[in-house]
């Protein structure tokens, strides 16, 4: 993939690294947005379909595991056929799965689509970030990464108030449909603003073992990626529950911690990237942030604590993890061997489906079994060891 569009040294960014960099963001935000787009309508769809909690749960799960099945083979395909083309297949993926389901809506046509949507999702994280290393400037790399989280946040959040809002007048299966239009704007987005992809160069005899692929630090990312998803994953989907139940907090005081995490996130990434840019040891920056994070997670679960208090603690929370994301792409990009950062990034990303599929089931069985209070102890145990990891990530590279 050429690197002719990106301007190294040059002291703003250029009008294609903007173009690029807002295409991303767009099918980033996008993705988040469909990644949601069943959760929040499961009690609609319950209702149309005639089908159990089980029945909704398991396309939920059909989801996540396609994704993770499929993300590391796209990741190979990104680095073959170039990030646009693959990118742009996704999306128009995206715009079949739900498409269809609006279309039929049906229970049968419902895992159909979680299907497919799951094959699409698993374009996303290999594509967007083999677009941005190709094409940003590496001064610029880490602002570049962290707004391309933050509008994955921002797409997640609105997701479930517009969805709503649509299915509260025209129904469900219209909420779904609209998920399809914004996959089809993002698609002719990516497919007019990003540059071309160029032929993969051809292999050239070189003297010396060829980088491999799979090696130590890729593995050990890896793992480091489902620390962070079993850190946060499950946290976070009983945030709510469990503050109510163990803490004795109203259910807008809680909802008011989850959501002050949630912006603090967004607010950390942001900085996240200023900081990746100016120094290079991204390890030590995901360390330190990772166990402030972790610190300030353990005390709302240790201390009997107002609703104000826990919000606060929780945002402080969610500003030091989100700002550790730019930095962990970082690192996963100096990892990657040249020429295959989309392999790179899809498999580390995995991660992420390992630990989201077993996270749930860890904390909701804290949850059924009187623990509420462990439930940020544990987040805050598994954040410990995450920045323990990233230590050990930072100390290897160097």
């Amino acid at each position: 993939m050429s690197t002719a569009t990106a301007t190294p040294g040059a002291p703003t960014w250029t009008a294609t690294e903007r173009q690029t960099l807002f295409a991303i963001m767009a099918a980033h935000a996008v993705s988040h947005f469909h990644i949601l787009t069943f959760a929040p309508l499961i009690p609609l769809l319950r209702d149309d379909l005639g089908a159990s909690f089980i029945e909704l749960g398991l396309a939920l799960t059909l989801f996540s595991i396609v994704t993770g099945l499929t993300q590391a083979p796209v990741g190979f395909l990104v680095d073959r056929v170039g990030p646009r083309r693959v990118l742009t297949a996704g999306l128009a993926m995206s715009v079949v799965a739900f498409g269809s389901f609006a279309v039929f809506g049906t229970y049968a046509w419902l895992l159909i689509s979680s299907v497919l949507a799951g094959i699409a999702n698993a374009v996303y994280h290999p594509a967007d970030y083999a677009m941005l290393g190709s094409r940003i400037g590496p001064e610029r790399m880490g602002r570049a990464f962290s707004w391309h989280t933050f509008a994955g946040y921002a797409g997640g959040a609105v997701a479930p108030a517009v969805l709503l809002a649509i299915a509260a007048g025209h129904g469900a299966r219209a909420a779904v449909g609209f998920a399809a239009v914004i996959g089809l704007a993002a698609a002719a987005f990516v497919w007019i603003a990003c540059p071309r992809d160029e032929p993969a160069a051809k292999p050239r005899a070189e003297k010396g073992p060829k980088p491999k692929l799979i090696n130590a630090r890729i593995i050990g990312l890896t793992g480091f990626f489902v620390l962070i998803a079993l850190a946060f994953s499950g946290m976070n989907t009983f945030a709510v529950a469990a503050l109510v139940t163990a803490h004795a907090l109203s259910l807008s005081w809680a909802s008011a911690a989850v959501t002050a995490y949630l912006m603090g996130s967004a607010a950390g990434v942001l900085v996240g990237g200023w900081l990746a840019d100016r120094y290079a040891r991204h390890g030590l920056i995901a360390a330190l942030g990772f166990a402030g994070a972790g610190v300030a997670t353990a005390m709302v679960g240790w201390l009997a604590l107002p609703g104000l208090a826990v919000a606060v603690l929780l945002g402080v929370a969610g500003m030091l993890s989100g700002l550790c994301m730019p930095s962990r792409d970082m690192m996963v990009r100096a990892a990657a061997p040249p020429g295959q950062a989309g392999a790179a990034f899809g498999i580390v990303s995995t991660g992420f489906n390992l630990g989201g599929i077993v996270a749930p089931l860890m904390f909701g069985w804290l949850m059924d079994h009187g623990h509420a209070d462990r439930v940020f102890l544990l987040g805050a145990a598994f954040m410990a060891i995450t920045a323990a990891v990233a230590l050990y990530q930072e100390a290897r590279r160097r």
